[in-house]
């Protein structure tokens, strides 16, 4: 047996991910049952990542965007922008309570709320944070 010093070897998660992803695009009708046994038996057998790769290469975003509209993914979403907006109530209400003991006549916690209200609706759009939504948004690999 040949073995590649370079290949690595894949995790339990990292196969549970993939077969998350392949479940979805059953699912959502892109893969056929038999197909889709297939590659789920395929992910399960698999010892290199590289191996996981090709499961997932011909679904459009390698299957991430069918396993984002799963119901357990918009739930997971629903919960951290319930979080989100909680954070955003509490740092509201410190921040207006420091304005009031600090008897300023200048509403000074606008500003650091609008970035606040600015982070939660970003959060709202794109569901959750990734390096691509920031400014700079450029990824040097």
């Amino acid at each position: 047996m040949e073995h590649n010093p370079a290949r690595l070897r894949t995790s339990d998660t990292e196969r549970d991910q993939v077969a998350e992803i392949l479940r979805a695009a059953m699912a959502e009708g892109r893969l056929d049952m038999v197909e889709g046994e297939e590659r789920l038996t395929s992910a399960y057998a698999a010892r290199y990542r590289d191996e996981l790769a090709p499961l997932t290469a011909d679904l459009p975003d390698g299957g991430r965007r069918a396993l984002a509209r799963t119901p357990q993914a918009r739930a997971a979403t629903r919960r951290s922008l319930r979080r989100h907006v909680s954070f955003l109530m509490i740092a509201a209400g410190v921040l207006i309570g420091l304005w009031i003991l600090s008897g300023s006549s200048f509403f000074w916690p606008v500003i650091p709320l609008t970035f606040l209200v600015v982070g939660l609706v970003k959060h709202a759009v794109y569901g959750r944070w990734r390096p691509e939504y920031t400014f700079g948004h450029v990824i040097r690999h």
